[in-house]
């Protein structure tokens, strides 16, 4: 059985304001964040540096298709490949900008929750300690 929160905090596992703030941490921690859900957050910069580099090749790839598209003579059919190609270059860097977006503002959200709880945290130990 897991014990909730008040319990946890009138415990005498960890006495003092900084025991009790890091036990309300920890609660809230393994109940809010599966592992799953830690493993994707530990990983979210991974993920991020590893669009942008799939992104990056993607527009280096519409570069090359774009300079043969303009610079030679080519066949109707050939033209129509590399059309094609474009496209679903295109439509890929789309895809990655639209995630990359969305992994940016869930990295700045976290980042803003934490700096929150710390302020708070610090605020809460002052008071107690003053």
């Amino acid at each position: 059985m897991v014990p909730t929160l008040p319990e946890l905090v009138a415990s005498e596992h960890l006495p003092g304001t900084l025991g009790s703030a890091l036990v309300i941490i920890d609660h809230c921690l393994c109940r809010g964040l599966s592992g799953r859900n830690w493993i994707e957050n530990w990983l979210r910069p991974v993920k991020i540096d590893g669009l942008e580099e799939k992104l990056s090749q993607c527009r280096k790839d519409l570069e090359a298709v774009n300079s043969r598209l303009c610079g030679t003579e080519l066949s109707p059919e050939a033209r129509k490949s590399l059309e094609k190609e474009k496209n679903s270059l295109m439509n890929k860097a789309s895809n990655y900008e639209k995630e990359l977006k969305l992994l940016r503002q869930e990295n700045r959200k976290n980042m803003l929750l934490s700096v929150a709880i710390f302020i708070l945290l610090t605020l809460i130990y002052t008071y107690w300690t003053m």
